[in-house]
């Protein structure tokens, strides 16, 4: 057997031959098809007169150019007239929103169900007659209800993003931020204390090396440390990092609905898709939406990045200050050529200097909220250096380090190294070290905890978009093989999620429909146990071209995101006129 294909039993195999454009067979989006394509063109000049005409480029990264679907905002109806006709009269002069109830319903179109998901769960949806499932809960006379079971003194389920006040302060540079500069000021000292007993050490002899004590040698701990006995201290720690089950923050696609869906099937910890520190400083409401937590999340984390210490913490402490973290972690692994070009993300593993600042004084704002960093083995994958920062991130303060197995130039190729995971993890003191890479069964789990025992606990990231079961299997310490009709269950859940979040009217169903979509194109890849002629199935592996046991199985199995539309149709109606999607990474296969 070829290494890299997941073999499929014979009777469920395809011909080769049926690979037309409409066939409904698993087949990658951005592909082997497109691969040749790419190696066809590179040989030909480039037009534009650019001296790397003949040199081929490789794709990577986003669709930056794909469609987006925008809901032109004249369309919108009135806030004055949500609940319908016969409310309080607008009192804005010069409206430029619809105030013609009877027209905008025409004109929203047919309902796309008889109930309402958020109307029958808490008793009143706030999008009112803009509903897409509005005749759930309006009356004969157009005018939104409220259900007996409604309370209106019950607690927010959702928590956090950004206050009109607070996006004031921050766009008025109102925000006190002291705190940071003290911080930061003590982590400079701290420093420049290190680097003056590093020099020295290189002027004294190996005799005064030998005799000099390592508590002497290093100043340790976040910016401001007053335990003295540093990190050789068992400290009790707010958050117990060790033997968890932790779902990885993932752009884009680990929104608030999918990070619910894992909380169900047992992650025990989350974290919010990566915010980048310079738009949260600047109040910007798309940025702070990223830190919106659910009630079910008992343990989440905001991942922020950046590229100056500053602003890191400044970002850190306004988190801490305004919203409902339990621990912030900071990413500088984060491949995407933008953040690394502008020295953010994992261009931060090879300017130490800056990196102290950052985890001394992040760490050192409070006792009370732990710092953690997440960091790839390296930038090169010939020359990997967290066996380095590892110990040093520890001693700078941090409360937990998530090691991916890969560099930055493998991205998600190849296999993740959790041998040499196992080698960083042995070097740690006291601090929890959570391995990352590859994990997308329990068979996986249980090879690389044996792999790594130093590991305190695991992170998983592509595994749970394939599998959201994965943390299930993992508890039970058994497979679990759901069929294609719970399969649709638990997109439909994801979808009644979404509408909640996002909200019920066009806006909010669309939003859904997009997120929905991009998650599928990872679920796809998603191969039925009985199915298999080895399972379990491997993260990197690329199935034989395979019909599913029934139809349902069979399209959702489909790597045509045409398909994945019918599946979004099947659930929130039909899509608009004109609609196409295209995946946000072209790394979404394999």
């Amino acid at each position: 057997m070829e290494p890299g294909i997941c073999y499929i039993k014979p009777e469920y195999l395809l011909a080769e031959a049926n690979n037309g454009p409409n066939s409904e067979v698993n087949v990658s989006v951005d592909g082997e098809s497109n691969k040749r394509k790419h190696a066809e063109d590179a040989g030909t000049p480039n037009e534009s007169g650019n001296k790397r005409g003949n040199k081929k480029e490789r794709k990577r990264g986003q669709n930056k150019n794909r469609p987006v679907f925008k809901d032109e905002r004249y369309s919108h109806l009135c806030h004055s007239l949500i609940d319908g006709a016969g409310g309080p009269p607008c009192a804005v002069l010069n409206c430029r929103y619809v105030h013609d109830v009877e027209a905008f319903v025409a004109a929203k179109g047919v309902d796309l169900g008889d109930v309402c998901y958020v109307y029958a769960t808490k008793g009143y949806c706030g999008r009112g007659v803009t509903c897409r499932f509005a005749k759930a809960h309006t009356d004969a006379q157009g005018r939104n209800m409220k259900a007996e079971h409604y309370d209106e003194q019950a607690a927010q389920t959702t928590c956090n993003g950004i206050s009109s006040e607070l996006q004031v302060r921050l766009r008025k540079h109102d925000y006190d931020f002291s705190r940071t500069k003290e911080l930061i000021k003590q982590a400079e000292k701290l420093r420049d204390e290190r680097k003056q007993q590093e020099q020295q050490k290189k002027e004294e002899g190996p005799a005064e090396k030998l005799a000099e004590t390592p508590e002497e040698s290093t100043p340790i701990g976040s910016a401001i440390d007053d335990n003295p006995n540093g990190r050789d201290a068992q400290r009790k720690p707010v958050i117990d990092f060790r033997e968890k089950l932790v779902l990885s923050p993932l752009t884009t696609v680990g929104n608030l609905p999918f990070r619910r869906i894992c909380k169900e099937f047992g992650a025990d910890i989350t974290c919010g898709e990566m915010a980048c520190a310079v738009p949260l400083l600047k109040g910007l409401g798309q940025e702070w939406a990223l830190t919106k937590r659910h009630e079910s999340e008992d343990i989440f984390g905001v991942q922020v990045c950046g590229n100056n210490p500053n602003v890191i913490t400044q970002a850190a402490q306004v988190l801490h200050e305004t919203a409902r973290v339990d621990y912030i972690d900071l990413n500088i692994g984060c491949p995407i050529d933008l953040i690394y070009q502008q020295g953010g993300g994992s261009a931060l593993m090879r300017r130490t200097n800056i990196l102290e600042l950052t985890v001394r004084s992040c760490a050192a704002l409070s006792d009370r909220l732990p710092f953690t960093v997440k960091m790839r083995t390296g930038i090169y994958a010939d020359k990997s250096v967290a066996h380095e920062l590892l110990p040093l991130v520890e001693q700078w303060g941090a409360a937990a380090v998530t090691l991916h197995g890969r560099s930055r130039e493998q991205r998600y190729t190849r296999q993740a190294n959790w041998t040499y995971i196992e080698q960083c993890a042995a070097q740690a003191r006291h601090m929890p070290v959570i391995g990352n890479g590859d994990i997308v069964s329990y068979e996986d789990y249980v090879e690389r905890r044996a792999l790594a025992p130093h590991v305190s606990s695991v992170m998983i990231g592509r595994g749970a978009l394939i599998k959201p079961w994965i943390f299930q299997e993992i508890k039970q310490q058994k497979p679990w093989a759901p069929t294609s009709t719970q399969r649709f269950e638990l997109l439909r859940r994801y979808c009644n999620y979404g509408l909640e979040h996002w909200g019920s009217d066009t806006k909010g169903v669309e939003n859904t429909r997009r997120f929905l979509l991009e998650w599928q194109s990872f679920l796809y890849r998603y191969i039925p146990e009985e199915l298999q002629l080895s399972p379990p199935q491997k993260i990197n592996e690329r199935p034989q071209k395979y019909r599913g046991r029934d139809e349902m199985e069979t399209l959702m199995s489909s790597g045509n995101s045409a398909d994945w539309v019918k599946l979004s149709e099947m659930l929130l109606g039909p899509v608009p006129e004109g609609f196409s999607f295209v995946p946000k990474h072209k790394a979404n296969a394999f």
